[in-house]
């Protein structure tokens, strides 16, 4: 049922964007996102001239126990080129509510990763994400990570608003 109604808000989501270029999303397990897995997405895009902007997208349930989040994200160029970053994003506000959009059960978050990319190099691209939360004061990260449900990418076609 949840896979049903993730796909049914990701339909809506597409048809609704003439700048959404492409998305995808991966679910991860109930019992939470594995330290030491990695969520990995193939991109071929099909502009090499055009900029583009890039976004994580993000599901999550109040199982999520923490105010921010940190990934390693990392992008593989078709030539062999890597950019790895370390992000993080505020996933609540001050008073514990959650940031984005959604109420009760799911809430969506659409988080900046690049901003006017262009895909240069002809080829498919990797994007590998990677949850590194911890608790604080802990060391070693937390093994499973709980109440992020999907976590994807989006590309949107930039924006030019005319003005210098």
């Amino acid at each position: 049922m949840r896979v049903l109604i993730c796909l049914l808000i990701t339909l809506t989501m597409v048809s609704c964007d003439d700048l959404l270029v492409d998305a995808n999303y991966e679910s991860l397990p109930p019992s939470g996102w594995d330290i030491n897995d990695t969520a990995t997405f193939n991109i071929t895009p099909q502009d090499t001239t055009t900029a583009y902007n890039l976004y994580l997208n993000l599901r999550n349930t109040h199982e999520y126990e923490y105010n921010n989040l940190w990934l390693i994200s990392q992008i593989k160029f078709p030539h062999g080129k890597i950019v790895t970053d370390t992000l993080q994003y505020e996933m609540a506000a001050p008073d514990g509510s959650f940031l984005g959009t959604g109420s009760n059960d799911i809430y969506e978050n659409k988080l900046w990763l690049r901003e006017g990319v262009r895909f240069r190099e002809s080829g498919t691209y990797q994007l590998a994400l990677k949850h590194a939360m911890r608790k604080t004061g802990e060391v070693k990260g937390d093994t499973q990570l709980k109440g992020i449900l999907e976590v994807g990418y989006s590309i949107e076609k930039q924006v030019q608003d005319g003005s210098n």
